[in-house]
């Protein structure tokens, strides 16, 4: 669902840097070939997740939700040149699909992927995170939250993506759905929760913005 006038978001899209031919032809082929393609980020959100990535300039970045790697390959857009990109996603079907776009991209070298059930690849992983990109199993939100949080350093970054999920986080709870509620209860725990700052935005279906302070917040 897209909340803002289609005029005004073509408007929007016109006047944002481009996509990389890559990108564009991973857009084409995920609409052709794979089955629900409005999962991809597309082209307004894809560039605002690259130049968040470019403004932070990560070191380690970490997606939950790979799908056919476009969101992986706008992150790595501000990956430092010694960085690493670890993308995880439980369909294992996709795999080759999205490796080999990440192969023909100049970040080959350094996006990791992995297959299998990102609530037990988390824990397994070393790493202190820069950047964090949600956008896996909608009922997993929370679990996925608690694994990272202590995982991304100080000032470091975590972007959650569907937290609007359509609209229907405004309905009455006795009248959502299980990802509903699950959506609106993670939204609800992240904005109570003093160890991070958030700012929701309502681009394309909702994201979250989520900044782990290393400041007082006011």
């Amino acid at each position: 669902m897209e909340f803002i006038a289609d005029e005004i978001l073509k408007y929007c899209e016109d006047m944002s840097s481009p996509e990389a031919e890559v990108l564009q032809e991973l857009n084409r082929d995920t609409y052709a070939k794979v089955l629900n393609p409005r999962m991809l980020s597309g082209h307004l959100q894809g560039r605002f997740l690259a130049m968040l990535s470019q403004m932070l300039q990560p070191k380690t970045i970490l997606e939950i939700g790979t799908y056919t790697g476009y969101s992986a390959l706008c992150l790595c857009e501000g990956l430092q040149p010694d960085g690493k990109l670890i993308t995880i996603d439980i369909n294992d079907e996709l795999e080759s699909f999205s490796k080999q776009y990440f192969s023909a991209s100049k970040w080959a070298s350094q996006i990791i992927q992995k297959t299998g059930n990102a609530l037990e690849i988390i824990p397994l992983l070393p790493n202190v995170f820069d950047l964090v990109f949600i956008d896996a199993d909608k009922e997993e939100y929370i679990r996925y939250y608690d694994l990272i949080i202590d995982k991304v350093r100080l000032g470091g970054i975590i972007i959650a993506d569907n937290v609007l999920w359509s609209g229907h986080v405004l309905k009455p709870a006795e009248k959502q759905d299980l990802e509903t509620r699950a959506i609106a209860a993670f939204n609800s725990k992240v904005r109570s929760d003093d160890r991070v700052s958030l700012t929701m935005l309502p681009i394309r279906d909702g994201l979250s913005l989520i900044r782990k302070s290393d400041f007082e917040i006011l």
